[in-house]
């Protein structure tokens, strides 16, 4: 199935450790963009909603769209430009918007009125690159009203501890990843290996990503080209999957 992304608006502000190799600040450098300039999409704001020729909607029913991954669905400068967007999720409630944020402290203001305990259609994932930003943001992920709750480590930087959070049953999926690009911080795959461990004790569905461009395993150190990151972590994810049936057979 076709991977779709809906960035409604563009650019964000660097707001934590995770931020600081940015990959929309790379490749909007690479374009001669100033990427901390927040601007609304003139062509794709209303992407969810376009039709073809014969009327059907251009992204079919039953997809899931990464909604705002190239800024961050509550930063303060969209505030006058989100409610059309929750009006266009709202129509296309045949389809699931995966809202990715750093700044999950601002949900409740941000909310429509009608949004209740939280549309079927909107998983809220937050990221949280390191402890100190999973101990801080996921108790707000976790007392928020939403029928969907993910967490994003990435990009990944040191051995984060999720037992407390997902003991909780509230959240659906963890998924990891790596840093990307130039200056790349490492990925130490016996990271994901914890988190993978802590998922399964817990009954939470768990996905490795993407490597990371600056990849550890075993102590081995590997230099991966970003367009292999993701078929590279595919095969950790079988690594892990073979390994856990060698402990339970």
């Amino acid at each position: 199935m076709r991977k779709w992304q809906w960035n409604p608006w563009h650019g964000c502000h660097k707001c934590s450790p995770g931020c600081l190799n940015c990959y929309v600040y790379f490749l909007d450098n690479l374009r001669g963009k100033d990427a901390s300039i927040v601007t609304r999409s003139k062509t794709y704001f209303d992407l969810p909603l376009k039709k073809d020729r014969y009327g059907n909607y251009k992204i079919p029913s039953g997809n899931e769209i990464a909604t705002c991954f190239t800024s961050d669905f509550f930063i303060e400068e969209a505030d006058e430009w989100r409610k059309d967007a929750w009006d266009i999720i709202r129509k296309r409630s045949d389809v699931n918007f995966l809202i990715c944020t750093k700044r999950i402290e601002r949900f409740n203001l941000c909310v429509p009125e009608d949004w209740g305990d939280g549309y079927e259609n909107v998983i809220i994932a937050v990221t949280c690159e390191n402890q100190n930003k999973a101990d801080e943001r996921l108790p707000i992920l976790l007392d928020i009203s939403a029928k969907h709750k993910y967490v994003f480590v990435a990009p990944i930087l040191e051995k984060v501890d999720l037992s407390r959070f997902l003991c909780t049953e509230k959240i659906n999926l963890v998924s990891v990843g790596g840093e990307s690009y130039e200056n790349a911080r490492i990925c130490d795959f016996s990271w994901i290996c914890h988190i993978k461990d802590t998922c399964d004790k817990y009954n939470v569905t768990f996905d490795f990503h993407q490597t990371g461009s600056n990849f550890i395993k075993d102590g081995r150190q590997y230099k991966i080209k970003h367009h292999d990151e993701y078929s590279q972590a595919k095969k950790g994810m079988e690594y892990l999957k073979q390994m856990k049936n060698i402990n339970n057979p």
